[in-house]
């Protein structure tokens, strides 16, 4: 110890200090992937950033797979990392076909996401219960109020919101949302309290995106969507979006992969949902988020 000199403590300290911001560096630097878990917001949901989406056409390309595929293709996304599931209630019979898919995986190593159509006379509870019971799980990760595409749906829905925040005091529902269509109904996003989660339609080109009428086949207003999503995520909510691949119309792979990246890059999304059909269909997504932060 009387050999340790000051210039050697120095030295060492140096170094240390040296390797201590290497390493977190190292850290800071990682590159995020398509299968890192991220919370929403402030929800405290963590989903993987992609997810796999049973809605392509109302679940109409899924159901057509069959039961024995649908299976073979969601262990394949699960295998591949992918731990985020989401379908819909309008989705027909996809919460079966997907809770036969995923039985026998350990249900906390995946997170499964519904949307709830806000019809008239029904009770929400036993709607959120008939869904559990198809899907095979005891709760849903996050539920959302599905479609709310007119600029009253904060008022029209509030028996649908109680039943949500009822359905999370039992804890058979962890995070709540809303997936919204249309500029109207996306304006009233970043200022609802209830909201943890929003669903946003997002795409580079604005197809199938937001307008001012929210059935246009036309293009959407994406600065303003773009706007409105960073609005609602400094308000704390998770931002998933969907309609990465324009409903399937970017046929062009570049566009999909630009989609991607611009989502994550430009727009700052939490998550993404695809649907999917085949097993190369979801290695490209994979490797589309990944290009995405690479």
């Amino acid at each position: 110890m009387a050999n340790f000199s000051r210039r050697d403590f120095l030295k060492s300290g140096l170094a240390a200090t040296a390797l201590a911001g290497a390493g977190t560096l190292g850290l800071k630097g990682a590159t995020p992937a398509a299968t890192d878990l991220v919370t929403l917001g402030e929800s405290g949901v963590k989903v993987t950033r992609l997810a796999f989406g049973t809605g392509t056409f109302n679940g109409r390309i899924q159901r057509d797979l069959g039961q024995e595929r649908f299976n073979r293709l969601v262990r394949y996304g699960y295998d591949r990392g992918i731990r985020f599931f989401e379908t819909a209630e309008s989705y027909t019979d996809m919460h079966r076909m997907l809770g036969i898919a995923l039985k026998g995986i350990p249900r906390d190593s995946y997170q499964l996401m519904t949307k709830l159509t806000t019809r008239q006379g029904v009770d929400p509870m036993k709607t959120i219960d008939d869904l559990r019971k198809q899907a095979n799980t005891d709760y849903f990760d996050i539920c959302l109020l599905h479609y709310q595409h007119f600029a009253d749906w904060p008022t029209a829905s509030l028996r649908w919101q109680d039943g949500i925040s009822e359905a999370q005091q039992k804890k058979i529902v962890l995070g709540r949302g809303a997936s919204v269509h249309g500029l109207p109904a996306l304006r009233q996003v970043p200022g609802e309290k209830w909201l943890q989660i929003a669903m946003v339609r997002m795409n580079h080109k604005g197809v199938r995106m937001d307008a001012e009428n929210y059935a246009t086949n036309g293009l959407g207003n994406v600065p303003e969507v773009v706007d409105y999503v960073e609005q609602s995520r400094k308000k704390g909510m998770g931002i998933i979006s969907m309609k990465l691949v324009g409903e399937g119309q970017f046929t062009n792979r570049d566009d999909r992969r630009k989609a991607m990246r611009f989502a994550f890059r430009h727009a700052h999304v939490d998550s993404v949902t695809v649907g999917y059909k085949s097993n190369q269909e979801i290695d490209e997504a994979i490797e589309n988020v990944n290009l995405a932060f690479a």
